[in-house]
């Protein structure tokens, strides 16, 4: 049976004969001579003509593209087309294949006739044929879409396969794209081809429009390869007809081989296995019409791929292209990309796609995505790795994109590669890089100016705001200030009318029926409280104040700064109800007292816990308290009896509608400071200490200093104290005499002129000047700190003394000073009293007060009060009210051995020594006459023996006795937190502590708060000083005793306060003894 090309070639051939009959017909009726030979040609171009019909044919139910990338055939190249050709005005764009069934079609290449070609599809196959002879014609191209954009391929008839021959089906991988190339016009000419219809990388016949991405063809791999011939002449036995070897390697009878196309995508791929028998390659059609000569064509990367798509034969090997210059068998695998193009000839291409046909289509999809990074970023040469190509190809998809670090993975010269891609402007090297750059520009530029606009926005509507905010903010700072202000005067103004109020009512007041409020607050400035360590604990300091219920008209309102627990409540019940046992002398006659006396804790203590608040503050914002006070209060008189007075005791005293027995804000906060005391004690005319106040800048201490040391050279030691500050933290001291290097000198220069000519003489001047020169540094290394936690440096004291300003005052010459505290009350009506008086101790060093002992006896009665009246006088004066208390030092002045008293220190509040001798007072029954400093108590057993006495008709002996006690409110322990308060108490009664109800003599406790418990009082009472300074020191030992281990001492201040009391005895007993030698009448009286 004839093939249907035969068939199809030879009424072909009637149609030309039949055109060239009319022809010469038509040429005859208008008398025009006629050319012989185009009849004489005509065979020739018949048998062409069949030749390339039967080649094409098999071509076509082949399922493969004919390459037309030879040089030299003037057949296709050439202007002119066969006369069965399509016109010449058609289209020329792509090559296009026949549409195949989605099944996979068998073709046998058996002995019987290939199956014959409808009548219906013969033109169609004709078309076809054109188009694969001149695939550029845009004509040939638009004729074989249909409306919906599908490509008709030529219907072929499956047959069943003989059963004589065995059938070999190969299998291929299944891409997503088909690679079909058409072949292109020559260099020289002028590219026909639109830029959208240029193929882009690795051409595929999905690229180029002419199978949808959609369509699903199956196509199996073809029995005759085709295969670009290049331009070389063969060997003379391999010169035959290209057309006879295509016809006879295809319907050879002996080869019964079948084969079976596969999915066209695993056909497209590359990657198919060939079927058993002869399998010819097919030569170009340079073979064919070798008479003719073609212009060289261009080849472009996807169609070298293409045309390269099977491995060459040994008779004929692949060129090398210009980038590739090693021939290395090793560098085989080596894929090199010159401008982002692969060379599909190259042997490293080829033999990876040998040893890869099943990965083939990842391979490519993914050397797609690697070329066009190359060329975007215009990177002149890289090598890729085919072994890492091949791993790394297999982990994508084929319509996955690999990522930049995926694809530098594969490259062997990485670090180049990377650093080209990562070169500033790279980017714009490559295709479309100017354009893109000046999209980027654009769009930079674009994003600049809108940014710097909308910043601009934005800093302005944030600078309305801020301005708005601030307004806002200082409109209600101003409003908030204007209220206070107003309230404050509001404040003021009251306690101005309530205190005339009290004044002109004092005298009935203080002998009916009263309520005292105690506020014990301490009212320093902020910076002053932040650093006092236990605020709360040193405010409850003054429980003693309960006391005052000894006089029977008053009732007490203790506010306290700390919660107390049940068990201190029930201490203070019963050692407040110890005042008929006192009386009587009946340790049975305990009364019940706690409707006397209230002890309210404000709520707001919890609320402000690190604000570091005075009492008074607390109060305020404590409404609850406020209101149990007004109810307390109600239908009685009352006044408010505070500590250092602050501006919150006068808004507590108005909310309360009371007044205060004590002065205003203003004249404590003046007075109270240490130039503000010593402006009181030059008002007063009393003896102070050589010094100078307000200092407030470095060059002006130097100055006051030098001039202090020169008029007083018998002083050694000079003091330097801080405005504020209390308790001794604000104070230091320095011997500069002794550290001077002119020390020598200048005690000799004064020596010699003498204390008269001193201040007149030449050398004076001299001994300032260097003395001014020495002080800075003598300072820096000399000055010693009483806080040293505080103030560890100089500079750092310095800086805080002259930011709160402070005095310089001489420290007494003597080698024996005391230290005495006196307590004055400026009653509403202007009277002054004298309620108490002490010797401090110093268990922490001579600026810090640990206690006292009361009533005093260092100075003469007679001189204190003196001192006293006229202190008190200048006080009242500059409208101070209240309880206020004087710090005095004496010592006997080594020249004139005579006894000196200075007035060091005024303090505008209720005083800690003050409480300690109301509980005396309570707990003794007895009175103080501070006019002659005696404290005296009646005896509850002599009473009652006198009681018995009386009864028998005898006389009644004395009714009082002397008493004397040594008080501390600064005592510590660290152990005392292990142990309860009931089983301190217990021990000590049994160690012999303890107080006497009748003889009116023992040891009292003071008890501060449960919480900590590391601090108390301790009051002890007896009839001499010497004896209670040792039995003080005696319970100081027991108490250490009873909650210390040998191996656990804990941190305390007993053994100072021991050490303390052991100085004052020794100078006691020595005193005795001077007094013996001088006058022993007298050592006599006191004996008796």
């Amino acid at each position: 049976m004839a093939a249907p090309g035969a068939g199809l070639g030879a009424g072909k051939v009637q149609e030309d004969l039949h055109k060239l009959k009319m022809e010469n017909i038509n040429l005859k009726g208008t008398m025009e001579a006629v050319d012989i030979s185009d009849l004489r040609t005509a065979p020739e171009r018949t048998e062409l003509g069949l030749r390339k019909c039967a080649e094409n044919y098999l071509n076509t139910i082949s399922g493969q593209v004919l390459p037309v990338c030879s040089a030299g055939n003037k057949e296709v190249n050439s202007k002119e087309p066969p006369k069965w050709a399509l016109p010449s005005g058609a289209s020329q764009k792509q090559l296009v294949l026949p549409r195949v069934p989605v099944e996979p079609v068998t073709v046998q290449t058996c002995s019987k006739a290939a199956p014959r070609v409808s009548q219906g599809s013969q033109q169609q196959v004709e078309m076809d044929i054109k188009i694969m002879l001149d695939p550029e014609n845009m004509e040939n191209k638009a004729g074989l879409k249909h409306q919906n954009d599908e490509i008709r391929l030529p219907l072929i008839t499956k047959k069943k396969s003989a059963p004589m021959c065995s059938q070999k089906t190969g299998k291929g991988h299944t891409v997503a794209t088909l690679w079909g190339f058409p072949a292109f016009p020559p260099v020289d000419s002028p590219l026909p081809l639109l830029e959208e219809d240029t193929p882009k990388g690795a051409l595929s016949l999905t690229g180029q429009r002419l199978i949808l991405p959609a369509a699903k063809i199956t196509l199996q791999t073809p029995p005759v390869v085709s295969k670009a011939a290049p331009s070389q002449e063969f060997p003379r036995q391999h010169k035959k007809s290209a057309v006879g070897e295509i016809i006879s390697s295809r319907l050879d009878p002996e080869n019964t081989d079948t084969t079976t196309f596969p999915n066209s995508k695993e056909a497209i791929s590359g990657t198919s296995s060939s079927s058993k028998g002869n399998t010819a390659a097919l030569p170009s059609s340079s073979s064919v019409v070798s008479t003719r000569k073609s212009k060289p064509v261009r080849t472009y990367p996807a169609q070298q791929l293409e045309c390269e798509g099977q491995i060459p034969s040994q008779t004929q090997p692949p060129q090398t292209p210009p980038c590739q210059s090693s021939q290395d068998p090793r560098l085989d695998w080596d894929i090199v990309v010159c401008h982002g193009t692969v060379d599909p000839r190259a042997p490293g291409f080829l033999a990876l796609k040998q040893h890869h046909p099943l990965s083939w289509g990842s391979i490519v999809a993914f050397l797609e995505h690697a070329e066009k990074l190359l060329k975007d970023f215009s990177v002149p040469l890289a090598t890729i790795s085919g072994k890492k190509l091949a791993r790394v190809a297999s982990d994508f998809e084929l319509d996955e994109n690999p990522p930049e670090s995926a694809i530098l993975s594969v490259i062997k010269n990485q670090s180049t590669v990377a650093k080209i891609l990562n070169r500033p402007g790279q980017s714009s090297k490559g295709r479309g890089g100017a354009e893109m750059a000046a999209t980027k520009i654009q769009r930079a530029w674009r994003r600049h100016r809108a940014g710097k606009a909308a910043a601009r926005s934005r800093r302005r509507e944030w600078a309305s705001g801020v301005i708005g905010a601030s307004w806002r903010s200082w409109n209600h700072m101003a409003r908030v200030k204007n209220t206070l202000r107003e309230a404050r005067h509001r404040h003021l103004e009251n306690f101005c009318s309530r205190a005339k109020h009290l004044a002109a009512n004092w005298n009935r007041i203080r002998t009916s029926r009263r309520t005292i409020i105690h506020i014990p607050s301490l009212g320093y400035s902020q910076r002053i409280r932040e650093h006092i360590p236990d605020l709360a604990l040193q405010q409850n300091m003054q429980m003693g104040r309960l006391c005052d219920i000894l006089d029977a008209n008053v009732d007490v309102i203790y506010i306290c700064p700390l919660p107390l627990s049940e068990e201190l409540l029930q201490y203070y019940n019963k050692l407040l109800g110890l005042q008929a046992a006192v009386r009587s002398g009946n340790p049975e006659a305990m009364g019940d007292l706690q409707d006397r006396f209230r002890i309210l804790t404000p709520e707001a203590i919890n609320s402000f816990p690190q604000h570091h608040m005075c009492l008074a503050t607390q109060l305020k914002y404590s409404p609850k308290t406020i209101q149990r006070i007004q109810v307390l209060i109600q239908s009685r008189d009352a006044y408010v009896v505070g500590g250092v007075p602050h501006a919150d005791d006068l808004a507590v005293a108005d909310m309360l509608d009371v007044p205060v027995l004590g002065p205003g804000p203003e004249v404590a906060q003046l007075y109270s400071t240490k130039s503000g005391s010593k402006r009181i004690f030059a008002s007063a005319r009393v003896p102070t200490p050589p010094g100078e106040s307000d200092i407030h800048s470095r060059e002006q201490l130097i100055r006051a200093l030098s001039q202090l040391i020169v008029d007083n050279v018998e002083v050694q030691r000079w003091v330097l104290k801080m405005n504020e500050e209390r308790g001794g933290n604000g104070t230091a001291y320095c011997d500069v005499i002794s550290h001077l290097e002119c020390c020598h000198w200048l005690q000799k220069e004064w020596q010699s002129h003498g204390p008269e000519g001193w201040s007149r003489s030449q050398a004076r001047e001299l001994a300032l000047v260097k003395i001014s020169q020495e002080l800075p540094g003598l300072l820096a290394q000399h000055v010693q700190p009483v806080n040293e936690k505080r103030f560890p440096t100089w500079e750092k004291f310095l800086q805080t003394f002259l930011t709160q300003g402070g005095v310089i005052e001489a420290f007494p010459f003597s080698s024996t000073v005391t230290s005495l505290t006196v307590d004055l009350l400026i009653e509403p009506t202007g009277e002054i009293r004298i309620v108490s008086s002490g010797d401090q101790l110093h268990a922490e060093g001579p600026f810090r007060s640990s206690g006292s002992s009361i009533p005093q006896r260092s100075v003469d009665p007679a001189v204190l009060n003196s001192l006293c009246w006229r202190i008190g006088d200048a006080c009242r004066s500059k409208g101070v009210l209240g309880y206020f208390s004087v710090d005095f030092v004496a010592f006997t002045h080594p020249q004139t051995m005579e006894q000196q008293v200075w007035a060091t220190d005024l303090d505008l509040c209720y005083s800690d020594q003050l409480a300690l001798t109301q509980l005396l007072l309570y707990v003794t029954d007895g009175n103080v006459d501070c006019g002659s400093s005696p404290l005296e108590a009646p005896l509850g057993s002599q009473a009652v023996k006198s009681q018995w006495i009386q009864r028998e008709g005898t006389k009644p002996p004395a009714p009082v006795s002397p008493r004397c006690a040594v008080a501390s409110t600064q005592l510590r322990h660290s152990n005392l937190s292990g142990t309860s308060y009931n089983v301190l108490l217990q021990r000590c009664k049994a160690r012999g502590v303890g107080f006497d109800l009748q003889e009116k003599q023992g040891t009292v406790f003071i008890l501060y708060e449960d919480q900590k418990r590391h601090r108390l009082g301790l009051i002890t009472i007896g009839e001499d000083l010497q004896g209670v300074l040792l039995t003080f020191a005696r319970n100081l030992f027991i108490i250490h005793q009873e909650i210390s281990a040998p191996n656990m001492q804990g941190e305390t201040n007993f053994k100072m306060a021991i050490q303390d009391i052991e100085a004052i005895l020794g100078v006691t007993a020595e005193n005795k003894l001077k007094l013996e030698e001088e006058q022993p009448w007298e050592a006599d009286a006191l004996k008796e």
